[in-house]
């Protein structure tokens, strides 16, 4: 059991989002858990041990306890009530933690090997006495969040069954009253280490990530009119990439990261286009005298979802991107529109009116059973799908400002993310980043 879950990690992060852009100037998000699961599994997180004379840069066990107590799926205890407090199998005094209605014990020690901090963990199942896992992992100073994030997604992945996405990153647009100032960021999944990527004083619109996480699109009005931009998030390296006359808007990549759809009103209406990335061959595929806008690619990379006014109302589309044919999809009330699709195709996420409020609605793709996810928000909008494809962040309106809220898939989760200053709109969930 020991050897099939001790593993000697050195993880050598990728340091794009630590070294390109400098901290924005104004704080981050700030996470807050309004609905977690009724059937949330108990776990102790106990305080790592350092020996070290010096305070860590970084609490460790505080990172992974946020990260498992946010996602709504555990519901952690706070170690001020902790009856005991071991670092290791032999310490834990079972009774304790049964008292205590815990399921599960996370616990470690942090040491330093050769320059490195080693971040040795345990996770202890208390009503079988079972040692689940036994793992290591070693990194760098400015690593230790990145690890405690790692160690959030081993632990959530091993007990849940799900990918874990605390290593992930969000990109969204925050603008000032006013809307005289207008920044691209991303941020750790919680909110933390938000980056500025670019900004104007003209609007930002539309981020999206590329399959490998390097670059994000995203169209600007900087040049006073509406052009879309690659940003290599390594080097900060920007590349304008549409730039026709008419509108431009809406890039989205395909899963595979050789296509990208977007927007351009060449023939007097918004119609959808496809870019070969390799060669910049562009390919007109929808020709209507209707609106057609928001393409996303669905996972098999022959369809593409769409908004489209062709019913007299925004309604969504597939298209077959080989053929071209078009089927409706959505056909339950008058307005629906910003599809995106989990990973698997089986789901569609989108915004959908309800009386005069729109909400973040969820459409069975096989069964075409749609279900409602949010009504505590109001004026709902951007739904972006994690990777893993439990959780959609979006957009929403709150006492006049606009905030980041999300919502899992099957709408027992739900969380904020808020900013501390201005508002913040048109969030995108990046890939599993690989290291």
């Amino acid at each position: 059991m020991v050897r099939q879950f001790f593993v000697v990690l050195s993880i050598v992060f990728v340091t794009t989002f630590t070294t390109a852009f400098a901290p924005s100037a104004q704080a981050e998000l700030v996470i807050e858990v309004t609905q977690g699961k009724q059937s949330a599994i108990p776990i102790s997180v106990v305080p790592f041990q350092w020996a070290g004379a010096a305070a860590l840069p970084e609490d460790v066990s505080a990172i992974v306890n946020n990260d498992l107590g946010t996602s709504g799926y555990f519901r952690t205890l706070s170690p001020a009530v902790m009856l005991s407090s071991p670092h290791a199998p032999a310490e834990v005094i079972y009774a304790d933690w049964r008292r205590m209605n815990q399921d599960y014990l996370v616990m470690g020690n942090i040491t330093m090997e050769e320059g490195e901090y080693a971040i040795e963990f345990y996770v202890i199942d208390v009503h079988r006495e079972l040692k689940l896992i036994h793992h290591k992992v070693k990194g760098g100073a400015s690593q230790l969040r990145d690890l405690a994030h790692y160690i959030s997604d081993y632990v959530f992945q091993r007990l849940t069954g799900i990918p874990g996405v605390f290593s992930t990153k969000l990109v969204y647009v925050t603008t000032n009253e006013d809307r005289s100032k207008f920044n691209l960021n991303f941020a750790d999944s919680d909110g933390a280490r938000e980056q500025l990527i670019f900004k104007s004083k003209e609007p930002i619109m539309s981020p999206a990530w590329s399959p490998d996480g390097k670059v994000v699109a995203y169209v600007s009005f900087e040049n006073g009119r509406s052009e879309i931009f690659f940003q290599v998030l390594a080097t900060g390296r920007r590349e304008k990439v549409v730039s026709y006359d008419g509108t431009n808007s809406a890039p989205a990549f395909s899963a595979d990261g050789r296509y990208m759809a977007f927007v351009h009103s060449k023939s007097g209406n918004p119609d959808i286009y496809i870019m070969n990335l390799a060669t910049r061959d562009v390919q007109q595929v929808t020709t209507h005298y209707a609106i057609d806008t928001e393409p996303q690619w669905m996972p098999d990379g022959e369809h593409i979802l769409f908004t489209s006014s062709r019913a007299g109302g925004p309604q969504i589309y597939k298209l077959n991107v080989f053929d071209q044919t078009v089927d409706r999809v959505t056909f339950e009330g008058n307005y629906n529109a910003r599809p995106r699709v989990t990973m698997d195709g089986r789901k569609m996420l989108y915004v959908h009116r309800s009386g005069d409020r729109f909400h973040i609605a969820s459409q069975d793709l096989e069964t075409g059973l749609v279900r409602i996810l949010t009504k505590e928000t109001n004026l709902d909008e951007s739904p972006s799908v994690a990777p893993n494809g439990s959780m959609i962040i979006y957009a929403a309106t709150e006492n006049g400002r606009s905030i980041l809220a999300a919502v899992s898939v099957d709408g027992e989760v739900k969380f904020r993310l808020p900013s501390r200053y201005g508002d913040v709109r048109e969030p995108s969930w990046s890939p599993i980043l690989q290291n």
